[in-house]
């Protein structure tokens, strides 16, 4: 790398640099969505996906309409997977680019930020999993079982299981953003409690609009968390915050005209 006489590296090397990390971020999405799509085909993920809704199905299997489903939806999958598998990598390059830019505070917070950010989105899948997705399958296929008989598609049951997996591993997220928000000075502690009902509010109604089915019971299993997840961020904010700037000393400045009485003390001698 190249830098100029102030330390600084010219703005084609930052461009040039920048394509190197997205050409190597894209060929670890490339090769993760590979091993993504032999770990769908051969190793059953499917089935671990439909173990859920296993006891309404009529022969335990999912119904197909179109000959094309199982194939794009294995396509599918393998594409969530390969950003999963290669997001590390991913987080890698993007941080060794933007990491000459920080602070060597800000460093030590962001690290240990992704590392955590792993750990939280697995227990959202966690508790989406164990937790709400069999409560909402079980009030969904409890409205008319004596007047109707249901075909589950492959397609719309798995795409409705997946949505529930990341949208609850994404909201686990939170810390980690308001963590790094902190420490980059943009949110503060006091902001976030002034702010507290505001994100009750707004977490509510994000958790209605994400359960389906059993709005009461599954709402509130993604509300509780969401709470304790944001007064969990204040005090992580508290511990990461941006130190305000120092307040300037204050500079004595010289008299621009002489004291009172001194002119007349000096005609008088004179």
């Amino acid at each position: 790398m190249r830098y100029n006489v102030r330390g600084e590296m010219p703005f084609l090397d930052h461009l040039e640099e920048l394509r190197r990390r997205i050409f190597k971020a894209g060929g670890a999405f490339l090769l993760a969505t590979i091993v993504g799509f032999a770990i769908v085909h051969y190793l059953g993920v499917t089935q671990w996906l439909i173990k859920p809704i296993v006891p309404f199905l009529p022969q335990g299997k999912l119904s197909v309409l179109d000959p094309l489903t199982p194939f794009f939806f294995e396509i599918k999958l393998a594409i969530i997977l390969g950003i999963l598998l290669s997001f590390p990598i991913i987080l890698f390059q993007l941080w060794s680019f933007l990491s000459p830019a920080l602070e060597k505070r800000e460093r030590r917070v962001i690290i240990p930020a992704l590392y955590m950010g792993l750990v939280l989105f697995g227990l959202g899948v966690s508790l989406a999993y164990f937790g709400a997705l069999p409560i909402t399958l079980k009030f969904l296929y409890t409205f008319q079982t004596d007047t109707a008989i249901w075909i589950i598609g492959m397609n719309e049951y798995l795409s409705f299981v997946i949505r529930l997996l990341l949208s609850f591993g994404i909201i686990f997220e939170l810390p980690v953003v308001i963590m790094i928000l902190a420490s980059l000075g943009l949110v503060t502690p006091k902001f976030l409690r002034e702010k507290r009902r505001h994100a009750i509010v707004i977490g509510t109604v994000t958790a209605a609009v994400l359960s389906p089915g059993d709005t009461m019971t599954v709402t509130f299993m993604l509300m509780f968390p969401l709470i304790i997840l944001y007064e969990f961020s204040i005090l992580l904010a508290v511990f990461v915050r941006k130190p305000p700037p120092p307040e300037p000393e204050p500079t004595i400045q010289p008299p621009t005209e002489p004291p009172e009485g001194a002119v007349e003390a000096n005609r008088s001698e004179g």
